[in-house]
Parts: structure tokens; C-alpha cells; sequence
């Protein structure tokens, strides 16, 4: 885009440009390493982790569980030694793929430095996903190893290389056999493929979402920029999982940082509060219902949480009411949103500053280097701030395309490198990203449309409901129905038609719950989604409610 045109159109208070209907980025560009230069993601992170830090020899990873610290010097020697014996024992080389199935430990982070800086690319596979799940996507990436545990490597066929067991005694003799000796340079392009990161597939078949090294170097380097001046390491506590991008990117963001992350293998609320108190967290990241359970129940009462300055979350939206239960029962703590697809190499909207943080409902603003539309999906115009349509997102962290799957690429990644999001969103007067839905789950009743976000968020309000997800319910008459599945807390009176009136005296007529099922718990994925498509196969027509 030419500055010199297009500056005295751009709204310095929304980034919004009259002239070409786009959202600028309001913050300060950012000088990347020269794309051309070979670099890979794990070295530029551990780089700026080396020579940018106060301190460069504190604590990078503690395993919640034992207590186990190890620090980044450890961590440093850990990678180059795992490197080398991959290098020279596995015979691993650039190009590779390694398919990780693993859950949280402090072995994966350094699992994926030594993979990176050998120019491997890595593939990481929920633990929990069944054999014929992980087949399709081993028929994917074409792996020519597996690096898996000893609870879950028999789901993992034969591949070319024997499967290595990150639990292991073979495996930490790996991490610290080759003291002082360093592996072989292998020259890693930012255009290279990092990672193949599988997309949540809430709306369809799991997809393979590529990654290059280019796309998370501009990811870190944005948190990198935003970072804040600190008296100490801040303490990270992530509950989301390794194998998912928002973990992932995390975990290389904490490097860059110098950041210390306690690290827990299975999350368990309680557990999450106890390593708060023990480990003198300052950071929790978090999906949403973690966030709902903290905000609305007493499980958080007789825990030491003074530490907590922050909890990010991320995955899905969070209600307004919820947020502000939050913040009655948390006044110290700044609760942060962000937003980023697994096409996004994790976040493209965030809160970086104070002004950001107590924006709320709002997921943040755009990164730097990045732009966004807003698309009328029925007429392709590009719309204004305050106005709804779907996101459309171009920059640096854009993903690649999809692994053999030039349709959905074509689809998805349109003239012009823009990524279409399929949200529904719009962007207010200041440049903050407010997320409505999901195009496709746009509930059609009476031709009117009815997301779904919306129902949810307010029925999460109830201090009777722990959890709510709201789906379509066909109908001959109207279409679609706006569907309720409730979550009620223990000993719990409410009845369908509470839930029913309670609803329809906070929105319009067309948006009333029609229909309520109380269940047990809502069907979610990693990053906190509700998996919509489950509730439909089974509880739609043809089963009984």
C-alpha cells in the first residue's frame, strides 16, 4: 500500500482506511528479521531469550506435579544434545515430518526446539484422539517418525523410523548424553514448513493447517514488542494443551520472554489452583470455561491466589456477565482476551496495554504488520466500523494453506493473501475486534439471524447454569429453532421453562430459546469450543431428548 496515499484516509482512532476499507494496525510497526535471511523460529526465540533478557540463566519450565525446575541454561543444553543425538542417531533431517503425540510435559518444549533447529517439521496430535482420528491425519503429513509416550504409543502404526518414547530413559539419556558437543548446522529458510497444525474441525473434517517458520517469528515478535518491564520472570501456568496452536506458540512466546512456565499434564481445576499458590503464578492461560468455573463457583475459596496478576483466555469468546463475575470476584486480576484460528499461527488480535485490558468484551486489536476487512458475506463489500460481517485477516502469521487440500485453500485464502475467517465480527471506533460467530452456526428462524454466542453468554449469567451451548433445532414452520443444552449446578430445581422465560425477557422475540435439554456436561474441544456438531448427531431428530 503506498503511505503517502492512503495515510490521510486512515482513522488514527480505528486504523479504519476510507480508501480501501481496511483496518490498519494502530500500533507501531514492526522491524522483522530480513525474510530472505535464513532463520529458524527456536533460534530467533532463543536469541532474543539470551541476549535480550535480564535474566538469562533464571527458571524456563517447572513440571507442577514434582516440582522439577529446569532452568534455561539446562533447557538450552537439553535442546542442542536432543538435536544432536536426533541428528546423528535417528538420522532425522530438514523436511522431515514428526508426529507428536504427547500430553503436556517439560520434555515437549524441548522435543520442539531440537525439531525446529533441525529444520524438522512438527505435527502434534491430541493424545485422546482415536486411531482411525490419528490415521487420517498421519495420511496427511506422511511422518517418517513418532515421538509418543508409554501410555498411548500402540495407537501409532509403523512408520519408517521406530517410534521413540518421550517418557523414556533412552529419551532423557538423549537430552543430556552429548555435553559439549554441538549438532550440525542446518540452514532453516523462514519459508520453510515449521509445523502442521491440525485445525479444531468443529464444522467439518480436521484439517492440516501449514506453518512456516516465517509465520511464528512474526507471531513472537509482536509479544516481543509488547512486552512489559518487569522486577522479575513472570510465572506462566498453561492449561491449554502443547499440541494445540495457542499452546504452542506459547510456549515459544515464554522462551523469547524469558519467561517461567509451569507446566501440567492433565488439567484439573484444583490442581491448576493449588500450582497458583505453590509455584507464585502471575499468569494463567486458559479456555473459557475455565474461566466460568473460576468466575461463578467456589471451587477458587481457601486458595492462596494473591500472586495471580493476570488470566489470559482464548479459544472462544467470553460473555460480558461472565467477564464482569470475574472481575467482582477478582478486582486485582486483569482478565485478557485474545483472538487467533490455528491459520493465524495463534493470536492476530490481542490486549497489550492497560487501555486494552479494561476494554471489555472486546477481544483486543490487531497485531502489528497485519490488516482487516470486514465483508458483507452476502454482497463481498467491505464494510465500516461498528458494522457486522465476516472477519478477513491479512499479515505475516498468515498460514501457508491446508495439506492436500487445494479447495479448502482456495476457499479460505483468496486474492490478495487474505485469510476469510468465517467469523462473524465487527470492529468498533477504536480498532477493538468484537467476535459474534461463527458464520455456519448462524441460527436461520423466520428468516432472522440468531447467534448462538449470544443465547450462550447469557444463559452462563444464571447462577443456577454452570454451562450452556445453544444449536439449531430444525423446524418446518420457522426453519431453525434456537436450542438450549444446559448444565445445571448440583441440586438444582430449574426446569425447562425458567430457562425458557429467563431468556426471553433479555432478548427479541425471534431470538427466544425454544427448546431446553438439560445434560451433563457440553462436548468441547481443546482451546474451550463447543463442539456443535456432536450436540447435533446426538440430540437432533432421530434421538430421544
Amino acid at each position: 500500500m503506498d503511505s503517502s496515499n492512503s495515510s490521510s484516509s486512515i482513522d488514527t482512532n480505528s486504523g479504519f482506511c476510507s480508501k480501501t476499507k481496511t483496518f490498519q494496525s494502530l500500533r507501531q510497526p514492526l522491524q522483522l528479521p530480513l525474510e530472505s535471511s535464513p532463520l529458524s523460529v527456536a533460534y530467533f526465540a532463543l536469541s532474543l531469550q539470551q541476549n535480550t533478557s535480564p535474566w538469562p540463566e533464571s527458571t524456563a519450565f517447572i513440571d507442577s506435579s514434582t516440582g522439577h525446575v529446569i532452568t534455561f541454561s539446562d533447557f538450552r543444553h537439553f535442546v542442542h544434545s536432543l538435536a544432536c543425538s536426533l541428528q546423528n542417531k535417528l538420522r532425522l533431517s530438514k523436511n522431515d515430518v514428526a508426529f507428536i503425540l504427547s500430553p503436556n510435559s517439560t520434555h515437549v518444549p524441548v522435543l520442539y526446539f531440537s525439531l525446529l533447529l533441525l529444520g524438522v517439521v512438527i505435527s502434534p496430535a491430541n493424545p485422546l484422539s482415536t486411531e482411525s482420528e490419528l490415521l487420517r491425519q498421519i495420511k496427511l503429513t506422511k511422518p517418517v517418525i513418532a515421538f509418543a509416550t508409554s501410555r498411548n504409543f500402540q495407537k501409532v502404526p509403523t512408520l519408517k523410523y521406530p517410534t521413540v518414547l518421550i517418557d523414556s530413559p533412552e529419551f532423557e539419556s538423549m537430552m543430556m548424553m552429548n555435553k559439549g558437543v554441538e549438532f550440525e548446522y542446518v540452514e532453516v529458510n523462514q519459508s520453510d514448513l515449521a509445523a502442521i497444525m491440525y485445525s479444531s474441525g468443529t464444522t467439518g473434517e480436521v484439517k492440516g493447517v501449514k506453518a512456516n517458520h516465517r509465520n511464528f517469528v512474526a507471531s513472537i515478535a509482536n509479544y516481543h514488542a509488547q512486552r512489559r518491564e518487569r522486577m522479575s520472570p513472570a510465572v506462566m501456568l498453561y492449561t491449554v494443551p502443547l499440541f494445540h496452536v495457542f499452546g504452542f506458540h506459547y510456549v515459544l512466546k515464554s522462551v523469547a520472554l524469558t519467561e517461567t512456565v509451569v507446566v501440567m499434564e492433565r488439567f484439573d481445576l484444583k490442581k491448576m489452583l493449588e500450582a497458583v499458590e505453590d509455584f507464585k503464578v502471575t499468569q494463567l492461560v486458559v479456555a473459557p470455561p475455565v474461566v466460568v468455573a473460576m468466575a461463578k463457583g467456589s471451587v477458587t475459596h481457601g486458595y492462596d491466589l494473591s500472586s495471580l496478576e493476570a488470566v489470559r483466555s482464548g479459544g472462544a469468546p467470553l460473555g460480558k456477565d461472565v467477564m464482569q463475575a470475574f472481575a467482582d470476584k477478582f478486582p486485582n486480576v486483569i482478565l485478557l482476551q485474545g483472538y487467533g484460528l490455528t491459520e493465524t499461527t495463534g493470536a492476530a488480535f490481542r490486549a497489550a496495554t492497560t487501555e486494552e485490558m479494561l476494554h471489555r468484551g472486546s477481544v483486543g486489536r490487531l497485531l502489528a504488520n497485519a490488516e482487516a476487512k470486514i465483508v458483507d458475506p452476502d454482497t463481498g463489500i467491505a464494510l465500516r466500523p461498528g458494522e457486522q460481517g465476516e472477519l478477513w485477516i491479512k499479515g505475516p502469521t498468515i498460514m501457508q494453506g491446508y495439506v492436500c487440500d487445494s479447495k479448502a485453500t482456495s476457499e479460505t485464502l483468496v486474492s490478495g493473501g487474505w485469510l476469510r475467517t468465517g467469523d462473524l465480527c465487527y470492529i468498533d471506533h477504536h480498532g477493538y475486534l468484537f467476535v459474534v460467530d461463527r458464520l455456519k452456526e448462524l441460527i436461520k428462524y423466520k428468516g432472522y439471524q440468531v447467534a448462538p454466542v449470544e443465547l450462550e453468554q447469557l444463559l452462563q449469567s444464571h447462577p443456577e447454569i454452570v454451562d450452556a451451548a445453544v444449536i439449531p433445532y430444525p423446524d418446518e414452520e420457522a426453519g431453525q429453532l434456537p436450542m438450549a443444552f444446559v448444565v445445571r449446578r448440583p441440586q438444582s430445581a430449574l426446569d425447562k421453562e425458567h430457562v425458557i422465560d429467563f431468556i426471553s425477557k433479555q432478548v427479541a422475540p425471534y431470538k427466544k430459546i425454544r427448546r431446553v435439554a438439560f445434560v451433563r456436561s457440553i462436548p468441547k474441544n481443546p482451546s474451550g469450543k463447543i463442539l456443535r456438531k456432536e450436540l447435533k448427531r446426538n440430540h437432533l431428530p432421530g434421538s430421544k431428548l
